[in-house]
């Protein structure tokens, strides 16, 4: 019997960064792990299309979907992004919205979708930073109000660093929540406003920051009542990651993922899961984090839909 949801995967999610703090191999790791360990099989995975220019042009601008698409970024343009350019990186990113997009689908048609990448909370309309080019996040929330499938989302943003390209894009706009908790004193430097953000004092532990996740969070979904939540999975709060300076443990991760997935669920609302920042000291620890947000969504899944039958 497969998984009570598909996983969303590519080859191509890897941006070929060569030697880089961020590890974007990680995503055909995790993909190997989960089959390695017979949590899944190939059946259980979906490859996505790539997001369409059309896609992407809900959220940024054409000038940057054009420079992105020709390799005409300026010095300053890398220096933002702080990845190197290639062609496969940018295939990667229209991958990793397409993928995001299909997650987002599959959660509106069965509760979870699950995105094994993603997660690019960084970009803003006309530029990127902090290795993220495309986001993905906004890219699938515009494309399900466009397509009339919601009209209302949540963006739950978990990673250590602010959700700022979220942020600035949704600004204003009282059809999208964005709720960011974060770090405080870490990148970025300039934090837009969120919805609600969440700013964490350096090196905050696993009780703190699920009390602090969860009253605000229940706070945000009753409030606004979401049709989806696009909940960013980040695996960077972990005490052990090189860009990160929370102290979270694996189980208190664990425990962050029981309670955005159980809680949107219980409350009949799905969740698009994608998984953002992780760059442990040990790769093998964040491709943990990443399997163990997975293992969460099929538990909690498996005991929620029966009392909904």
């Amino acid at each position: 019997m497969g998984l009570p949801f598909r996983l969303v995967y590519s080859p191509g999610y890897d941006l070929h960064l060569g030697e880089h703090v961020f590890p974007s191999q990680k995503f055909r790791w995790l993909h190997d792990r989960l089959l390695r360990t017979g949590f899944a099989a190939e059946d259980d995975f979906v490859a996505p299309p790539p997001a369409s220019d059309e896609d992407i042009q809900l959220v940024h601008d054409a000038e940057w979907v054009a420079k992105l698409r020709t390799g005409t970024l300026s010095y300053q343009d890398i220096l933002q992004l702080e990845i190197p350019y290639s062609r496969q990186m940018v295939e990667a990113f229209w991958l990793a919205a397409g993928g995001t997009i299909l997650a987002a689908q599959l959660a509106l048609a069965s509760g979870v979708g699950f995105n094994v990448g993603g997660g690019f909370h960084h970009a803003f309309p006309g530029h990127g930073e902090g290795f993220c080019a495309i986001n993905d996040i906004a890219v699938a929330i515009r494309r399900m109000q466009r397509d009339g499938k919601i009209q209302r989302a949540m963006v739950v943003d978990c990673d250590v660093h602010h959700g700022n390209g979220t942020a600035a894009i949704f600004t204003g706009d009282n059809s999208v929540f964005t709720l960011s908790i974060h770090q405080f004193n870490n990148y970025p430097s300039e934090k837009p406003h969120s919805s609600l953000d969440i700013h964490l004092a350096d090196g905050i532990g696993d009780g703190e920051y699920l009390h602090r996740l969860g009253n605000g969070y229940r706070a945000a979904l009753s409030i606004f009542r979401p049709e989806l939540v696009v909940y960013v999975a980040g695996a960077d709060p972990y005490f052990e990651d090189q860009l990160g300076g929370l102290s979270l443990t694996v189980d208190g991760l664990l425990e962050r993922d029981r309670l955005v997935i159980w809680t949107a669920l219980t409350h009949q609302i799905p969740v698009a899961i994608v998984l953002a920042g992780g760059y442990a000291q040990s790769v093998e620890d964040t491709i943990t984090i990443h399997a163990n947000t997975a293992a969460v969504a099929k538990e909690v899944v498996e005991k929620v839909r029966p009392q909904q039958a």
